[in-house]
């Protein structure tokens, strides 16, 4: 029962170098909730070591807010920023002669674009050009993913390890205690009961019917490094 997992890093928390044995691939932010040259260049060379696969991990340009509100930005704006951020990685990563993987949007931008269709048309005319050459974390049934097959992206389903979901499959927020899951063998469980029916258990105690390639586990949840090392541990020796 192997599980790819991915983790978004690059995020100012300098654990890296523990969290990359324990992947498959990785979201490094690209500068705009985090992230900079150095801490990409960092990333880059960490993945090679562990060879993990590497991502883009644009996000509204917002380093106040960390990428995980909406902010006011005209649609031009934001299209600028998203492809700089993605580009800018790229350009590190060819200068290692790497290709990215994948693109995976983060926080707000992430969200929003579960049921706002304008904003997922947006993203993903501005990234058109990487539609040939890497692939899409997505999550199921949501716009982006209808919008994204009709334009002919490729797509990856991505499921969150540690998070809780409502009961139309979107996020629980932040805002709510009960958003994280942080104890290792809760997150075990809530990944068994996914892998095992293709359903999760939301908040409100339903099963709802999901679709997974990849599992998130974020490196900035409590007990991020101690849930890593349990899913490898029980999910290797399945």
């Amino acid at each position: 029962m192997m599980l790819n997992i991915n983790c978004d890093l690059g995020e100012g928390l300098n654990n890296e170098h523990i969290i990359m044995p324990l992947i498959d691939s990785c979201n490094i932010a690209c500068g705009g909730h985090a992230g900079d040259i150095g801490s990409m260049i960092e990333c880059v060379e960490i993945s090679i070591k562990n060879n993990v696969k590497i991502g883009a991990h644009p996000s509204y340009p917002d380093k106040i807010n960390f990428g995980r509100k909406k902010i006011d930005i005209s649609p031009s704006e934001l299209s600028y920023s998203i492809i700089s951020q993605i580009e800018s990685l790229e350009t590190i990563a060819d200068s290692y002669g790497l290709e990215l993987n994948h693109i995976k949007a983060h926080g707000a931008l992430y969200n929003q674009m579960i049921i706002d269709t304008e904003l997922s048309n947006l993203y993903l005319d501005t990234i058109k050009e990487f539609k040939k050459k890497c692939s899409l974390y997505i999550p199921y049934k949501s716009e982006i993913e209808k919008i994204a097959l009709k334009k002919g992206f490729s797509i990856i389903y991505e499921v969150f390890g540690d998070r809780n979901y409502n009961d139309d499959l979107s996020l629980v927020s932040r805002n709510n205690e009960n958003a994280l899951i942080t104890d290792p063998e809760s997150v075990v469980n809530h990944i068994k009961t996914i892998k095992e029916t293709e359903s999760v258990k939301t908040i409100n105690g339903n099963y709802k019917k999901i679709k997974f390639d990849t599992i998130c586990i974020h490196s900035d949840t409590n007990n991020s490094i101690d849930i890593l090392k349990k899913i490898n541990q029980e999910f290797d020796e399945s």
